[in-house]
């Protein structure tokens, strides 16, 4: 990251809006800039156009689901190893599994346990730069 881009930038992919307002909040007091997108073809253009540092990926989405978009977001040039964490109430082997193969780098439960996504999000922010 260049001097300019010394705040890590996340793109938080969420079409709940109480979800995605509280996620912000907590990002942001933890010094991270938002980005958002409520949907699975809003995060593959806003992920092409920002350039975040890192993709909290919501799995459930309209239009294209987080699966579909993280693929996609993949091919992107330059996002091929960009972080995405992918976001999920479903707690099971196969929605693990099904996120990992699809390209995220991580996986974490709604609800939120903030502090371990604040774990899991520096320690692949630091991993990558």
């Amino acid at each position: 990251m260049d001097s300019e881009d010394e705040v890590p930038k996340v793109l938080l992919v969420e079409d709940t809006e109480d979800n995605r307002q509280m996620m912000r909040k907590l990002l942001e007091m933890s010094g991270f800039h938002v980005v958002e997108a409520t949907n699975g073809r809003e995060a593959v253009e806003v992920a092409s156009r920002a350039r975040p540092q890192i993709i909290l990926m919501d799995l459930s989405l309209p239009f294209i689901d987080g699966l579909a978009a993280t693929r996609q977001i993949r091919r992107l040039p330059g996002m091929s190893k960009v972080p995405i964490v992918a976001v999920s109430a479903h707690d099971t082997a196969d929605f693990h599994t099904d996120a990992l193969d699809a390209g995220c780098n991580a996986y974490i439960t709604k609800p939120i346990n903030y502090p371990e996504l604040e774990t899991i999000v520096n320690s692949l922010l630091s991993a990558t730069y």
